[in-house]
């Protein structure tokens, strides 16, 4: 493989990422709540949802147990989620979205991939589309969002947290390999932990030094993956944006403030949280045939218990009745829950089918 053998970039990709999103919403939605450093989940246990830019100054993060969170930073307000609000507020950004290209692809309620080569406004310049969107989301929903305009996921996604929070990026073709030449490969989307470890280890530490090495030398090291973290190197990506991604799973967990260890008790708040999860499955449009239940002891032990069926899951009722029967196939308990959870997957669509991936088109757009 060779750089000349690269395909030209021809796309125009936007990745729209909603800066401090829970957190965010809780302070514009209650004013007492501005300018201080503020964490959505954790409470009295668990861990940190979202952290406030004002907390995150004192090294407050998401996943991070909320002892370590108040720790960190004394004053550290708590706040329930209300993933409710979150996902109401998120369906207006991506009704913006629609607005401007058909081709959206959601990674959670607060990011997604837009593919804007096609211009349904004709705006003409990709970069204009981003600051639209953005002004739009601040003036429809009063909170801030960052944007990385590139052409390709890759480059769009690290540049829109290049300039957070209410910033954004852009990086053109002309400038693609010099910006990830820069960068710290633990920053590349698809480098995890452990692989940025084994790099560093190999004396791989940016985009520079990965690109020092041979596709021999990195498929040696990293198997299939070498070639792709050659392509990065380069600042080469083929993923398209698909719209319209299908869902592996619906799920919803809850961490209990005091562990639990009584079965009727336990199926009191397994029937609330699957309440939760048929609520967003309805609202997808979705079903599916395997019922999966998750449980964390005290301990922090995790297992988890699966069911699926020769027909799709008919009702809430069938699916609660489902869940339960996996959670009493547990009892006598070794030892109380902390965490109970309970999803659905193996999923299609009302149709029966898998949700469709569409492929946005080739067309010309400046940056």
């Amino acid at each position: 493989m060779n750089d000349a053998a690269a395909p030209l970039p021809t796309r125009k990709i936007i990745h729209i990422d909603m800066d401090a999103f829970y957190a965010s919403v809780e302070q514009r939605d209650n004013p007492e709540l501005k300018g201080k450093p503020v964490a959505v989940g954790g409470m009295h246990r668990g861990v940190v949802a979202a952290a406030s830019y004002e907390a995150r100054v004192f090294g407050v993060r998401s996943a991070m147990p909320s002892v370590t969170a108040r720790r960190r930073c004394p004053d550290l307000i708590f706040v329930k989620p209300r993933f409710e609000a979150y996902r109401e507020v998120s369906q207006r950004i991506r009704a913006i979205f629609a607005e401007y290209t058909p081709h959206v692809e959601p990674l959670s309620l607060d990011e997604a991939y837009l593919d804007v080569t096609e211009d349904l406004k004709g705006i003409g310049v990709a970069t204009r589309i981003a600051e639209e969107i953005r002004a739009r989301i601040r003036a429809e929903t009063g909170l801030t969002a960052s944007a990385g305009v590139s052409y390709n996921k890759f480059l769009a996604k690290l540049a829109s947290d290049q300039n957070k929070p209410d910033g954004i990026c852009v990086v053109t073709p002309a400038r693609g390999e010099a910006f990830v030449a820069i960068l710290p490969v633990k920053r590349f989307h698809g480098i995890g932990p452990k692989t940025a470890e084994k790099m560093a280890r190999l004396g791989i530490q940016t985009g520079a030094d990965l690109r020092s090495m041979s596709l021999e030398f990195l498929t040696h090291n990293f198997g299939s993956s070498g070639e792709y973290y050659y392509n990065l190197a380069r600042a080469i990506c083929h993923r398209q944006v698909k719209a319209d991604r299908p869902y592996k799973s619906v799920s919803a967990e809850d961490t209990f403030f005091e562990d639990l260890s009584d079965e009727a008790a336990l199926l009191i708040e397994l029937e609330r949280i699957s309440q939760t999860v048929w609520k967003r499955i309805e609202g997808k449009g979705l079903t599916g045939r395997t019922v999966n239940l998750k449980v964390k002891y005290r301990d922090f032990q995790i297992i988890t218990r699966a069911r699926s069926l020769d027909h799709l899951v008919q009702s809430r009722a069938e699916f609660i009745e489902i869940g339960s029967t996996l959670l009493r196939g547990l009892m006598p308990l070794p030892k109380s829950i902390r965490l109970l959870g309970i999803g659905l997957s193996n999923l299609s669509d009302e149709a029966g089918t898998t949700p469709r991936q569409a492929t946005p088109p080739q067309l010309g757009l400046e940056f």
